[in-house]
């Protein structure tokens, strides 16, 4: 009996635990899991935003190119022989008539006296033709020679004049190939390595060896290209200008560029080396080519600029700049601010309840260290000049006003932002991962 009692009050137990069970499931408040806790939203993003700035600016276009030298000259023999001497250090400057080479001028001084003394011989055989041919003379008046005779001592006297300048040219000749042993630079420049060496025989002709080359120093063109539209908008650009010049310059373009050349000479073009952040030297427009490459759709252009120092060399990268127009308005941002998507250039415009837009824009050419803006983008609009990688359209940011031309200054605060992303996407991994945080 007692087995049976406690059988009962077990199951007694177990029904009391049940029905409290199923009493707090059905009187629980149908709110009660809103009263857990919920994380509270995160703060708004800190993003560097400014202004883009409009101005009015004349648009310079930056272009590559290389330097050429005005004057290269390939130095050959005009005459064979063996190489005496060599003149010149290689890579010295050298100026117009300095000597080079000297080729052994032995034979060429015994071809000279050879010349000299076959155009004595004939100054002697002409002195007695001409006295035959005066006596002749007096002696047909008399009818004491025959008219035939006379006439075979004047042919005689008249070949020996002619044998004379013949042999006088093959002195000049003798003379001439005697100096070709002397071989001097024939403009002012820079010499390069000797390609034959003392010693060496050489020949004479176009299609020998070169000995060395010469290239002037100063000025020195830089041929860049420009495209079809750039040169159309800089052909209508300058055709006033071309039109009002002077008449001193009309009479200078009336012996070479005319029209659209002429005023593209006075355009303004500045030079940058590879190694060099602006464009120190300024120049001119020597040349447009007359015609446009169909397979490149560029047409070849070539400015002139002075080289004092020799710095600039033939075949050197060069950095043009090519400005001209008239003064105009344009956006002008920082390059920071410019994202791409998909080959598109794009901005995060931010709106006045500080939420992200996005824009696409056209981009211009640079100007004072910011881009110029042709569409897309309004003169004091703001935008994220800082951390479009940590932002995206739609979201609503904390804006830290800058200044847009602080480019130094927002390179620095992108950079400290950069490493402070990855020291938090390393402490997250680690978490992550189960690893203790160092």
């Amino acid at each position: 009996m007692n087995q049976q009692y406690r059988r009962t009050m077990i199951a007694l137990a177990i029904v009391a635990v049940l029905g409290a069970g199923l009493a707090t499931s059905i009187f629980k408040p149908w709110h009660a899991g809103e009263a857990q806790a919920v994380p509270a939203p995160a703060a708004p993003a800190t993003v560097d935003v400014a202004s883009a700035l409009g101005k009015t600016i004349t648009e310079w276009d930056e272009f590559s190119g290389r330097l050429e030298a005005v004057d290269r000259v390939e130095i050959r023999a005009r005459v064979g022989g063996t190489i005496d001497a060599v003149h010149f250090r290689e890579g010295a400057l050298v100026k117009k008539g300095d000597p080079l080479f000297t080729i052994d001028p032995r034979p060429y001084a015994a071809e000279v006296a050879r010349a000299e003394a076959a155009l004595a011989a004939a100054q002697v055989r002409s002195s007695h033709a001409q006295t035959e041919q005066a006596r002749a003379q007096r002696l047909v008046q008399d009818n004491a020679v025959s008219r035939r005779e006379f006439d075979e001592r004047d042919n005689g006297a008249r070949e020996a004049v002619a044998n004379v300048r013949a042999a006088q040219a093959s002195l000049e000749v003798a003379r001439l190939n005697l100096a070709y042993t002397r071989i001097t630079a024939p403009v002012s420049g820079r010499v390069s390595r000797a390609e034959i060496t003392v010693g060496n025989l050489v020949a004479a002709g176009a299609g020998t060896p070169v000995l060395t080359t010469v290239v002037s120093v100063s000025p020195v063109y830089a041929s860049f290209e420009l495209d079809e539209q750039t040169y159309l908008r800089y052909t209508a650009n300058t055709a006033n200008t071309a039109n009002t010049a002077d008449k001193a310059d009309k009479a200078d373009t009336a012996g070479g560029a005319s029209g659209a050349q002429g005023g593209q000479s006075r355009l303004p073009v500045f030079l940058g080396l590879a190694n060099e952040e602006d464009y120190p030297r300024e120049g001119r427009i020597q040349s447009v080519d007359n015609r446009l490459d169909t397979k490149s759709g560029t047409i070849r252009v070539r400015a002139v600029f002075d080289n004092p120092d020799g710095r600039l060399l033939p075949g050197l990268y060069a950095r043009i700049k090519l400005g001209g127009g008239s003064p105009h308005p344009v956006v002008l941002i920082n390059d920071r601010a410019i994202g791409t998507d998909q080959g598109k250039k794009f901005v995060l415009v931010l709106d006045s309840g500080n939420k992200l837009a996005y824009r696409e824009v056209t981009l211009g050419p640079s100007y004072e260290g910011l881009r110029v803006i042709r569409q897309g983008l309004k003169a004091d609009e703001k935008i994220v000049v800082n951390g479009l990688q940590r932002v995206r359209p739609g979201v609503t940011v904390a804006p830290k006003p800058v200044d847009m031309a602080f480019k130094r200054e927002l390179e620095q605060r992108a950079e400290s932002a950069d490493r402070k992303q990855a020291a938090t996407e390393k402490t997250t991994d680690k978490a992550a991962d189960g690893k203790p945080v160092t």
